[in-house]
């Protein structure tokens, strides 16, 4: 009597390729895992924490500097506590740099440019990133082109016109002439080439849009976390400018780098008062990056994503 052995049962579909085994019998698949965490090692702590200390520790010093006389800081070696003058350090540099014109004038001048130099360069970052006109990528050398002359060259004719308009000691002076930067008009071209899609600015056309609509309804929301990020480099870099403020004010109308040139007059520079009103001005830059920190870094994160 001859007995038939039945196949064995199997779950694969009829025309489907068999599997087959890995080593040992069974078959394991290794497949990432969608949202998986990646935790970092000890080595990566000590480098974040490295890098913290090293980022904190300028300002740590100049707190401790502003808070002790000029004796102590020029001891060797220095102090690295702080010391019981920060106050009286703090009041006597407010007062005598006129520190409260100063940032006033320096929260105008920063906060205009940084407006300004936000919506000029986006608008010319879309022309240039999805609009088809003829001499587009000559004109866009050129304005890249503008970033390899040196400021300096042009600091007499700018004086002289300056002079011309009447605008000489005053603070449009400082604001007119960094109203929009070629940094800024090139950071907005490459990120809407790559974070804005043809197809939405093509959808506009088809509902009838013009090209402005189409900047104000599409382009804008999705440049939003450029423009946080821009903003804050501008505004960084307005508030800490010197060189053209330094040459077109005075310090009847100063902004606050060219009011602590007044700390450093004299024959003894008081190192632990310029501390004190270099503390001061950096003070509003720390509450703002404190206040908005949060909504910039989203902001990149969001854009690093959609892009």
């Amino acid at each position: 009597m001859t007995t038939h052995s039945l196949p064995a049962r199997t779950d694969t579909p009829a025309g489907a390729p068999a599997e087959k085994p890995a080593r040992g019998g069974t078959r394991r698949l290794m497949r990432p895992r969608a949202g998986r965490q990646h935790h970092a090692g000890p080595l990566a702590y000590v480098l974040l924490a490295v890098m913290a200390v090293l980022s904190i520790f300028p300002l740590y010093w100049t707190m401790v500097a502003a808070s002790t006389d000029n004796t102590r800081v020029s001891q060797t070696p220095p102090p690295f506590l702080p010391g019981p003058n920060l106050f009286s350090n703090l009041a006597r540099a407010w007062d005598e740099a006129a520190m409260g014109k100063a940032m006033i004038n320096s929260l105008i001048v920063a906060g205009v440019i940084a407006l300004s130099t936000v919506m000029f360069a986006t608008l010319a970052g879309f022309a240039f990133a999805k609009l088809r006109f003829k001499g587009r990528n000559a004109l866009l050398m050129l304005v890249i082109g503008t970033m390899l002359v040196p400021p300096q060259l042009g600091v007499v004719p700018l004086f002289m016109m300056m002079s011309e308009l009447g605008w000489s000691q005053q603070l449009p002076a400082v604001i007119f002439p960094t109203l929009v930067s070629a940094v800024g008009v090139f950071f907005m071209r490459q990120y809407l080439t790559e974070a804005l899609p043809d197809e939405l600015v093509e959808a506009g056309r088809v509902d009838g849009a013009h090209s402005l609509r189409i900047f104000w309804s599409i382009v804008l929301p999705v440049a939003r976390p450029a423009m946080a990020v821009l903003f804050m480099i501008t505004f960084v870099h307005a508030w800490n400018d010197f060189f053209w403020p330094f040459v077109v004010l005075d310090m009847t109308n100063p902004t606050v780098p060219v009011a602590l040139t007044q700390l450093s007059a004299g024959y003894v520079r008081d190192q632990s008062l310029i501390m004190a009103g270099a503390l001061l001005g950096t003070l509003p830059l720390l509450l703002m990056f404190i206040v908005f920190g949060r909504q910039i870094v989203s902001g990149i994160m969001a854009g690093a994503v959609k892009g």
